[in-house]
């Protein structure tokens, strides 16, 4: 650690600890109004308000929704990111700051991580001699598919800067962890519907027509078995059906059935042939059925494949935020994460906070989700931190290492799968 980084880095703690009251106000307020996919207005007002208050200059996105502003001048240019969307379930917990919107809860975390990546602005913000600038980007829609992401990097929000950090929280890891890995850190998920078709017919005479239920029977079980032979096991690719529909009467052999599911794979090699793999296994399956098959196949978002050098950034923070004995080995996750969509313009890398507070787990995507908030201010040293060190190392390079990887400026569509080469597990 440099001076310059020790200096900063006890400055933001001194920040934190005197404003950790308002930090956890923050996460309160934002978890109480919690707004869905590319409708989060109150929460973009809201944090563009923050942000103006200690004399920044956020812009909205062009999605109409999110932000992005800076902290310092000159180069390099490091990005810290947050998601804001929240997700369509009812808030079953008892608590001061329940939601107060009917349906609509931050059941993953959402309004922590955008408190963490506010206070990281609002620490930076108060401080002088930031060596570089570090661009927060409140990120619309994560919970959508291809993702609020993809827009993100199609908007040139990207452009110049050198690599990008993200935390997610980890309800199985105790608060005051910290969980980091390289490589593939979550999955690629895409969705799967598959439509079965036949003439219909009576039970007592299925060799009359084409047994709809008995295919999509065949289909749940043999898809998924040829799928484990078709692809090299350390992809990690997987097809489970979350839902299937056929029939209504016990005695009639139904005309229409539906599958539905989700792909997901850690390898973003085999995520690029997922789909023409798994259309031509589905067509195979059924032709032995004889049923007429359509298959609407929607690509999802990508791996988060973390960069070996950023993590190693974000360790060098995790050690001096939390020490060795509380920073773990993050294992893999088959969630889904549209951060993947950052890599195809830079290096990113995804840390674990943890949020445990004692108990039972309070699982992500459940209406009793909630963390313990010590958390929080955990999440602002790391990140703060992080974006220090980035910095600095994105701003003298040794002869031997290199200038760092450059920043493209391709601005791919949803969905596009070209990609720079993750690193090694």
């Amino acid at each position: 650690m440099t001076p310059v980084v020790e200096k900063l880095g006890a400055a933001v703690d001194d920040w934190v600890q005197a404003n950790n009251g308002q930090l956890i106000s923050t996460r309160r307020h934002l978890h109480a109004h919690p707004e869905l996919a590319f409708a989060e207005f109150e929460t973009t007002s809201y944090l563009e308000q923050r942000l103006r208050e200690i004399g920044l200059k956020p812009r909205r996105l062009p999605t109409g929704t999110g932000l992005v502003c800076e902290v310092g001048s000159g180069e390099p240019v490091v990005v810290l990111r947050a998601d804001i969307d929240a997700l369509p379930l009812a808030d079953l917990k008892d608590v001061p700051y329940a939601s107060t919107r009917e349906g609509l809860c931050h059941a993953c975390g959402h309004d922590v991580h955008t408190t963490v990546v506010l206070g990281v602005a609002m620490a930076l913000a108060s401080l002088d001699g930031v060596p570089g600038r570090v661009r927060f980007v409140f990120q619309p829609a994560e919970e959508t598919l291809p993702g609020g992401a993809t827009e993100v990097v199609a908007s040139g929000v990207l452009d110049g800067a050198t690599r990008a950090f993200a935390v997610h929280c980890d309800p199985s890891v105790p608060a005051g962890k910290i969980g980091l890995r390289t490589g593939a850190i979550t999955a690629a998920c895409d969705r799967i519907d598959v439509t079965l078709l036949g003439p219909g017919g009576h039970t007592a005479r299925p060799q009359l027509t084409v047994d709809l239920v008995d295919a999509l029977g065949r289909l749940i079980t043999d898809v998924p078995a040829l799928l484990s032979r078709q692809v090299d096991p350390r992809a990690g690719m997987s097809l489970v059906w979350g839902a299937v529909n056929a029939g209504i009467a016990a005695n009639a052999i139904p005309q229409r059935g539906q599958l539905r599911g989700t792909v997901r794979v850690l390898d973003r090699d085999a995520w690029k042939d997922a789909e023409n793999l798994m259309r031509s296994l589905v067509q195979r399956v059924a032709a032995t059925t004889g049923a007429e098959v359509d298959v609407d196949y929607v690509r999802g978002v990508p791996p988060v494949v973390n960069d070996p050098r950023a993590v190693a950034l974000l360790r060098a923070a995790a050690l001096e935020t939390v020490g060795s004995d509380h920073v773990v080995l993050s294992p893999q996750s088959m969630g889904g994460e549209d951060f993947g969509w950052f890599a195809d313009v830079m290096p990113i890398a995804l840390a674990r906070l943890g949020t445990h507070g004692g108990g039972a787990p309070l699982d992500l995507h459940r209406g009793t989700f909630d963390i313990d908030e010590r958390a929080i201010a955990i999440g602002v040293r790391l990140l703060a931190r992080t974006a220090l060190h980035a910095l600095e190392a994105d701003a003298v390079q040794s002869p031997a290492s290199g200038p760092p990887p450059p920043a493209r400026t391709r601005r791919p569509a949803p969905g596009d799968t070209s990609s720079r080469p993750p690193g090694e597990e």
